[in-house]
Formats: structure tokens, sequence, C-alpha cells
């Protein structure tokens, strides 16, 4: 393969893995707005990404059998199951954040008994909440994002705000792998000017809206100097701007754009 194909990355460029079918529509739907597009527009639209006629047809109707997408008058919209995955994706991608005054949310999890199953979900609902786990059961993470812990937790969980005595820059780096990250995200960047083709873009950006949705978005006192958090946000934005056109001259100008956000990987 080519040394640009993201399929296939230089040693030194980001592994990605082409996006399927069903992975280039729920791209698209979970960041348009209101999350329907017309069958005869969504079908010129992944054009664009090299997946023909028969192989988007067969990817809807496995779609709508799973429960992902419904069926409208005209097109497509998503299930009210993936409406609370585009409303935390979109919370995700452009975080609302406030001053830190060196306060750190805590949930301790009190609740026994569950299964594999049931843990396994919590750990992942705290973690997309960008908490990070300190130890079994105990999570954390500073203070500064505008949102509040769900109510929900109240029934699995002491929740309550708390100042360590370890330094907190000391804290933020045992319980995130900074370094890890900002060197993916600097890779990524790297890889945006050299990728061309609409179909390897969409590859491309669907792991940067993955990444980000990893980004602890910390305060920026804790961050290590030449975080590259906002960067990547910005060359986001714009592969936003460059769909926006396309979307809007196939289904209107009145409609918002539709955005990359990080697709499910089942295949």
């Amino acid at each position: 393969m080519r040394r640009d194909d993201p399929a296939e990355p230089a040693p030194d460029g980001p592994r990605l893995r082409p996006l399927s079918a069903r992975s280039v529509v729920l791209s698209l739907l979970l960041g348009t707005h209101p999350p329907e597009l017309p069958a005869r527009e969504l079908g010129r639209l992944v054009e664009r990404f090299d997946l023909g006629g028969s192989t988007l047809r067969a990817a809807l109707s496995r779609m709508v059998a799973a429960g992902d997408l419904r069926r409208t008058d005209t097109g497509y919209r998503l299930s009210d199951r993936l409406l609370e995955r585009q409303r935390r994706q979109d919370e995700s991608v452009r975080p609302r954040t406030r001053a830190w005054d060196g306060d750190w949310e805590l949930v301790v999890v009190t609740a026994s008994g569950r299964g594999p199953a049931e843990r396994a979900e919590l750990r992942a609902r705290l973690a997309g909440l960008r908490l990070a786990e300190l130890r079994e059961g105990v999570w954390l993470r500073p203070a500064n994002l505008e949102r509040p812990l769900p109510a929900a937790l109240d029934e699995v969980a002491e929740r309550g705000t708390t100042r360590p005595a370890r330094p907190a820059a000391e804290l933020a780096a045992l319980l995130w792998p900074l370094d890890a990250w900002s060197g993916e995200a600097r890779t990524l960047l790297g890889h945006v000017g050299r990728t061309g083709r609409p179909a390897e873009r969409l590859t491309l950006f669907a792991a940067v809206v993955r990444h980000l949705l990893a980004d602890p978005v910390l305060p920026p006192s804790l961050l290590p100097a030449g975080w590259p958090g906002d960067a990547l946000r910005a060359a986001y934005a714009d592969y936003r701007r460059e769909l926006e056109g396309e979307v809007r001259s196939l289904v209107g100008g009145g409609r918002p754009h539709a955005d990359v956000r990080a697709e499910d990987r089942r295949p």
C-alpha cells in the first residue's frame, strides 16, 4: 500500500482501521443535527467514501434490523438508543469547562454483588464522564467540567469532592497516560495534511474524534507543556466545515452540518 494510506500507515503513522459501511453511515448520522438524512441524499453522500449502492442498502437493512436506525417517510434516522450516544459525543467533542479551584470530583463505588457485565457497564459510564480509577472502585478527576454527575450514580456509589494530599499534577500523571495521549494526538495531527482521499480522511478523522473522547480535559495547570488537545479539536473543526458544504449541497442549506463522530466498532 501507499505510504500515506491510513489503513496501513508508515511506521510512524497512526494505526487506522478502514471504516465499514455501517461505520460510515453512523459517523455521518451521529454528527447530523437532527440525525436524519433522506435515503437518496445519503446514497449520494456515501459515494464520496467509496461505498456503492448495493453495499449501502445491505448495511442500512442490517442497521434497521439491529436497532441502530429507524426508517422514516423519506430516509433514515438514528434510533433512540443512539440519540443518547450522540448527546454524549457532542458534549465530549466540545467539552464545557470552568475555572478550577483545586477540588476533585470523587466517586466511590459501593454496590456489591454485581456480575461482570454490570461492572463493565459501570466502568464504561464512569470513564465516559472522564473520571479515572485510582484503585478499584475509587474514581476521581479535577472538578473543572461544566456537567453534573448523573443522579443515577447514587444507586451504586457515593460521590462528593475532595482535595488529595498528593500534588495535583503528580496525581493527574498517575491517573491518565498523558504522554501517550499527547504522542498519539501529534501523530494524528501530522497525518492530517498527508491524507487526501475522502474515504481516507473520514477514517482519519473518525480516529481523531475517538482520540478526543479519551482526552481527560484537565485544567491547563495540570497538563504537560505543549498539550495538543486544542490543536486536534481545531483540525477536526476544519474537517467538519469540509463536510458541511457537501451535506448542505445535497439536503439543502437549512440543515446543519454533518461531521464525524467516533463510530461503533462492531462488525
